[in-house]
């Protein structure tokens, strides 16, 4: 059998998930996921002060109480954090697909956290490991929900 990984993303957190098969496939009709390992985006824990000397962004107020804008590159950083997450991410799924001898990674993801995963993590998987991706946020829901996307996308 096709040995597979389902890697469920969004801005937060990854959830990694392997498909169940039923126990006795012709009594049961139904299959699901199993999630094994779940990992948080460090910096989204972060808020306000913690992450940033100041709240506001792009404004600064002069001597004679005239203000002025400027640019503090704070999307810079942001981009930065979302690429260290996937780097996280992506050593986490060639952890999996040496450990398991994953043969099929599924990636389902927000569209512009698919592209920055896209470039973390296709470089580091061996040349054989077929890859689908769907570009959705299904973090947030339940492994059987996630389960039935799947099946509606015709990915599993």
């Amino acid at each position: 059998m096709n040995k597979c990984l389902v890697a469920v993303i969004d801005g937060t957190r990854a959830r990694f998930f392997t498909p169940k098969e039923a126990e006795f496939p012709e009594y049961e009709t139904k299959s699901g996921l199993v999630e094994h390992k779940s990992l948080v985006n460090p910096m989204q824990k972060l808020e306000g002060k913690q992450l940033w000397a100041t709240i506001k962004t792009g404004r600064n107020q002069g001597s004679r109480g005239q203000s002025h804008t400027y640019d503090d590159h704070r999307q810079n950083h942001i981009d930065e954090y979302e690429r260290r997450f996937a780097q996280m991410i992506a050593s986490e799924i060639t952890n999996f697909t040496q450990v398991q001898n994953i043969q099929t990674l599924k990636l389902v993801a927000e569209t512009q956290i698919l592209g920055i995963l896209r470039s973390e993590t296709i470089p580091l998987l061996p040349k054989n490991i077929r890859i689908q991706e769907l570009a959705k946020d299904l973090c947030k829901l339940k492994p059987k929900e996630i389960h039935e996307h799947l099946v509606n996308n015709n990915l599993i």
